[in-house]
C-alpha cells in the first residue's frame, strides 16, 4: 500500500483541523501573584487601605458615642459611690437608719392626710371642719413662709470660722442638707431662711437675702434631731467639709428650739388665686 493511498484513518485526519481554537478559559490568563510576597503580606495588602462606606462610618460614629456615654455614666456612678464604699460599718448603719426614719416620716404624713380626708368625708359639720383645717394650713404655711414664729425640737449648729475660709456656698450646702433631712424652720444669725432665700459672698462676710452675717454662724433648726444631726455628720458631708476648711463645727440637740426671726408677707404683684 502506497503512502498516497487513502485509508479511513487518513481521511479522518484530513478532515480534522490541525489545531483546535483556544477556548476562552485558555485565552484568559490568571493574574500572577506578586512575586516574593508571603500569605500574610498578601492578606494585609487585601485589607489595607480599608474600603469604608458612608453607612459603616455612621455606624462607627454612633457606636463610639454610645461607648463614650456609657464610660462617663460608669465614672459618675463610681464617683458618687466612692464616699459610701470607704465608710465604716457603723456609718452605713446610721445612714440606713436615717433612710428608715425618713420613710417612716413620709408614711406618717400620708396617714395624716388620709385621716383629714376621712374627717372631711364623714364629719356632720363639714364646713366647720374645713374651717379648722384652713386655719391649721394657714399656720403651717406661715411657718414655711417665715411670717410666723415657730418652736419645737431640733438642733443648734455653730460654725466658728477663725480663718475666714467659710464662704456662702458652704453655708448653702448646710441649708440644703438640713432641708433634705426634714428641717421645717431654719434661722441663721437672726435671718429667717425661706424657700426663696439666696446667699452670696460680700467682702469678708456672707450675705443672706441682702443681710450681712459674720462668723460665728449660728443655725437654729426645728425638726427631728435624730434625722438632722446624722445628716450633717455623714462621711463627706457638711461637718467634714467645713472641718477641711479649718472651721470648728458643734452640733447640739434640744427639745425646744425657738425660731423667732420673721419675714414680711409680700403681696404678689400679678399672681391671683384661681379658685372661685
Amino acid at each position: 500500500m502506497s503512502d498516497q493511498e487513502e485509508t479511513p484513518g487518513n481521511r479522518l485526519r484530513k478532515e480534522l483541523p490541525e489545531e483546535l481554537p483556544a477556548t476562552p478559559a485558555e485565552e484568559t490568563e490568571t493574574p500572577a501573584s506578586e512575586p516574593g510576597l508571603t500569605g500574610r503580606q498578601r492578606l494585609v495588602n487585601g485589607l489595607w487601605p480599608p474600603r469604608v462606606t458612608r453607612a459603616q462610618l455612621i455606624v462607627a460614629v454612633l457606636l463610639f458615642g454610645l461607648g463614650f456615654g456609657l464610660a462617663i455614666q460608669v465614672a459618675s456612678n463610681s464617683d458618687s459611690d466612692s464616699a459610701l464604699r470607704g465608710a465604716r460599718q457603723e456609718d452605713l448603719v446610721r445612714i440606713l437608719d436615717e433612710l428608715d426614719d425618713r420613710t417612716q416620716r413620709l408614711q406618717d404624713e400620708k396617714q395624716g392626710l388620709e385621716k383629714q380626708r376621712d374627717e372631711l368625708e364623714n364629719s356632720s359639720d363639714q364646713a366647720e371642719e374645713a374651717r379648722k383645717q384652713t386655719v391649721e394650713k394657714e399656720r403651717q404655711l406661715g411657718i414655711l413662709a417665715g411670717t410666723v414664729a415657730a418652736q419645737g425640737p431640733g438642733i443648734t449648729m455653730t460654725i466658728d470660722d477663725t480663718k475666714g475660709t467659710v464662704e456662702a456656698d458652704l453655708l448653702l450646702d448646710a441649708i440644703q442638707e438640713l432641708r433634705a433631712a426634714g428641717a421645717e424652720a431654719i434661722q441663721v444669725n437672726g435671718v429667717r431662711v425661706v424657700a426663696g432665700t439666696f446667699l452670696s459672698d460680700s467682702d469678708k462676710s456672707v450675705s443672706v437675702d441682702g443681710n450681712k452675717i459674720t462668723a460665728p454662724f449660728r443655725f437654729k433648726v426645728i425638726g427631728n434631731p435624730q434625722d438632722l444631726e446624722p445628716a450633717l455628720n455623714i462621711p463627706g458631708g457638711v461637718v467634714q467639709t467645713l472641718e477641711k476648711e479649718q472651721a470648728t463645727v458643734t452640733v447640739e440637740r434640744s427639745d425646744k428650739i425657738i425660731v423667732d426671726a420673721l419675714r414680711a408677707a409680700k403681696r404678689p404683684d400679678y399672681a391671683r388665686s384661681s379658685s372661685r
